[in-house]
């Protein structure tokens, strides 16, 4: 089979199978590369309840394996190939790009849609990673609904940490902010509003140090950096357990691509229609700075790039 592609799409979560799903509808030949999980961030997650017109009664008929197995055989039934090969080098200059995957196989394209996405910055904290998904969370947008009720704490000093602490009082019985410095860095106005809160407690000069529990978190361990007093927060007896919500900042997963598009911060620059500052090369999903990082942007984005590198094709190639 030849290696020339129409479309060489570069990533597997929500915004890059959008993009093969619209891609491949276009009749264009579509390729599509994912070197990890499919389904990028959401694939760490328990359940999708906001997605529209995903909701099943069954807690399992809401996994995120189910939503992205739909998206990729719907990729495949309008055509597009899926290869779970990573993605090691490409040439983005020219008419005629190319991408090199791990296995030494170039592949060329008339475009290329990258969809690598973004992923929380960790804490580092003990039991971190064992808890993500069970008790952790860096989304309150996805997870504030399943905290109802209970205590939850709410991880950073900035801009995101404290606003999604006002969002998750909207659920939880009490919030508290834990500021690993003196001050939070934020508008004033929106720290008077979370001080103002009755649900919501800053603690400032404290660190989560540790998270502890059998099969979910029941308790963490804090330290007040100030006084080098450590103390251990256990779950109420009655809940059983409580949320972590941390927000230290994302990391663009675009490495790759650094000197070959224009970048801010380590986001990929696009315009509206997803077009970068390179002809032909486009991108979508959570590598472009973004007010909202969920699968309804993700997928709309990735739809968007399609249908604009379809166009692109069609003018560009056109006789």
């Amino acid at each position: 089979m030849s290696n020339l592609y129409d479309c060489i799409i570069i990533g597997g979560g929500p915004s890059g199978l959008a993009a093969g799903i619209y891609s491949a509808r276009a009749r264009l030949k579509t390729i599509l590369f994912e070197k990890g999980s499919f389904g990028g961030q959401i694939s760490i997650t328990d359940e999708i309840a906001n997605y529209p017109g995903f909701f099943e009664e069954e807690e399992e008929g809401r996994h995120p394996k189910n939503l992205i197995n739909k998206m990729i055989a719907q990729a495949k039934k309008f055509g597009a190939e899926i290869e779970h090969k990573e993605v090691v080098d490409v040439k983005l200059d020219g008419k005629v790009k190319e991408v090199k995957t791990s296995d030494g196989t170039v592949y060329q394209s008339k475009v290329v849609i990258i969809a690598t996405g973004a992923q929380p910055r960790k804490l580092g904290c003990k039991g971190e990673l064992e808890y993500t998904g069970k008790g952790v969370s860096y989304c309150a947008t996805c997870d504030a609904n399943f905290f109802e009720g209970l205590e939850v704490f709410c991880i950073g000093g900035g801009d995101t940490a404290v606003e999604e602490a006002m969002y998750l009082s909207k659920f939880a019985r009490k919030v508290t902010l834990i500021v690993r410095k003196d001050y939070v860095r934020c508008a004033n106005s929106i720290e008077e509003k979370a001080k103002a809160n009755p649900k919501v407690e800053i603690k400032f000069r404290t660190e989560l140090l540790e998270l502890k529990g059998d099969g979910i978190v029941e308790s963490a361990i804090f330290l007040n950096n100030e006084t080098g007093e450590t103390y251990e927060y256990k779950a109420d007896e009655n809940d059983g357990t409580f949320g972590v919500f941390i927000f230290v900042g994302y990391v663009p997963l675009t490495k790759l691509f650094e000197g070959k598009v224009e970048m801010k911060d380590g986001y990929i620059i696009t315009d509206e229609e997803m077009k970068t500052n390179v002809e032909g090369v486009f991108a979508c999903g959570d590598l472009r700075p973004k007010m909202l990082k969920q699968v309804i942007t993700a997928t709309a984005d990735g739809a968007i790039a399609a249908i604009s590198a379809n166009k692109y094709i069609e003018e560009k190639y056109s006789e």
